[in-house]
């Protein structure tokens, strides 16, 4: 029985176009995806799956495709449109306004903020929050995480602020190594021209934003949204005055946070406690 290769439907998405080129050129190429997996370094059965948009594209990949088939850029252009199309729906509208996004506001009351986690601490939570995932799903779900961590770098990076409950650093996600690293990662980050963190400490107590987390990302032109998280649930708030009420709330925490440097000194022991 000779083999039939799925069907494609390019103009489905970015994603589903990505798979269509990449099986376009392999073909004119005389390559099979075999021989293509070989060249990049890749499994076979994976790189099927991005050809069809089954799988996420890893990061990375892109690159190598460039340079397999001479495109110049070609598929790492199409990379930075198709990972935005990784996520769920749901939260494509929040992901579309993080991607224009000049300044984002972060509070989180159990967890590091997802632009600010480790590789590992990532996969930690992710396993954990869906133990009949299977480990390429987990895989997917943390390239995923990894590819909105491109916008804290380049020639004009995102400038974060974070408030974190003191929890945060003290619940050791994926064990003391993991922990520890995050933590070294979070320290560095803490007081730097384009990111501030603090430490909310548990001395403080009930406050509006107890029981969630709470984003508010601020887009050229004077416009912010507010993106509230609680379990499996996350709602987005783009009402002036809904989105007011939040920033006042916000900026209640602020006040009450501990300053960078003293935010600093208490990651620090807890990354001792980490290591010790």
């Amino acid at each position: 029985m000779t083999f039939q290769p799925k069907p494609l439907n390019p103009n489905r998405s970015v994603r589903h176009f990505y798979g269509s080129e990449m099986r376009r050129l392999r073909v004119e190429a005389g390559m099979s995806l075999a021989g293509l997996a070989e060249i990049l370094k890749y499994s076979k059965p994976h790189l099927g799956r991005i050809e069809t948009a089954e799988s996420m594209i890893p990061e990375g990949l892109s690159e190598k495709l460039d340079a397999a088939f001479g495109t110049d850029g070609h598929f790492t252009r199409l990379y930075e449109l198709a990972r935005h199309e990784v996520h769920p729906d749901k939260y494509r509208r929040y992901l579309n306004f993080e991607a224009r996004a000049e300044v984002v506001q972060e509070w989180s009351e159990s967890l590091v903020p997802g632009l600010l986690q480790t590789e590992a601490y990532a996969r930690a939570l992710l396993r954990a929050g869906a133990s009949a995932a299977t480990e390429e799903e987990i895989e997917q779900r943390v390239a995923a995480r990894m590819s909105r961590h491109q916008r804290l770098l380049g020639g004009k990076p995102l400038h974060v602020w974070a408030i974190c409950d003191e929890s945060v650093i003290w619940r050791q996600i994926g064990g003391p190594e993991v922990m520890s690293e995050q933590l070294a990662k979070l320290s560095a980050l803490v007081d730097t021209p384009n990111s501030k963190i603090q430490i909310l400490p548990f001395r403080h107590g009930a406050h509006r934003l107890s029981g969630g987390a709470l984003t508010l990302l601020s887009v050229p032109g004077s416009y912010t949204v507010a993106y509230e998280e609680g379990i499996d649930v996350g709602h987005l708030y783009e009402e002036l005055w809904s989105v007011q009420e939040r920033q006042r709330a916000y900026d209640e925490l602020r006040a009450y946070a501990l300053r960078p440097e003293e935010s600093a000194r208490l990651i620090r022991t807890a990354m001792e406690v980490c290591e010790a």
